[in-house]
């Protein structure tokens, strides 16, 4: 797979996270482009497949970038998983505040590697 391929999965995969809805590409788009500085039509060309090359430096910014939000969403789970644990004590999440953990410990460590 090239990299602008793999841009692409990432582009979309962050755009699907970003929206709102339907109708809200464009919106999302721009929210990504003003939290991580990248490009709004760089995104459009990726999204829609337009980009058949891409720059080392703009693959690894738009890494950085999904990176980034996989570790939001993995904060997001860990609070949602602190929330079931007062709402239902007797719950047994510890399996999954440990897998949630690692999975964060994983992220953390691609993030440093990029």
């Amino acid at each position: 797979m090239s990299s602008a391929e793999t841009a692409s999965g990432y582009v979309n995969r962050m755009i699907e996270r970003e929206s709102r809805g339907w109708g809200d590409t464009s919106n999302a788009m721009e929210r990504l482009h003003r939290r991580y500085g990248l490009p709004f039509w760089t995104l459009n060309h990726l999204r829609t497949r337009r980009a058949k090359t891409i720059d080392a430096t703009l693959f690894h910014r738009i890494r950085a970038a999904y990176l980034d939000m996989c570790e939001r969403q993995i904060a997001h789970l860990r609070h949602e998983l602190d929330l079931e644990k007062e709402v239902n004590p007797d719950a047994l999440m510890e399996d999954f505040e440990s897998e949630a953990s690692q999975l964060l410990a994983k992220v953390r460590e691609a993030k440093k590697a990029t």
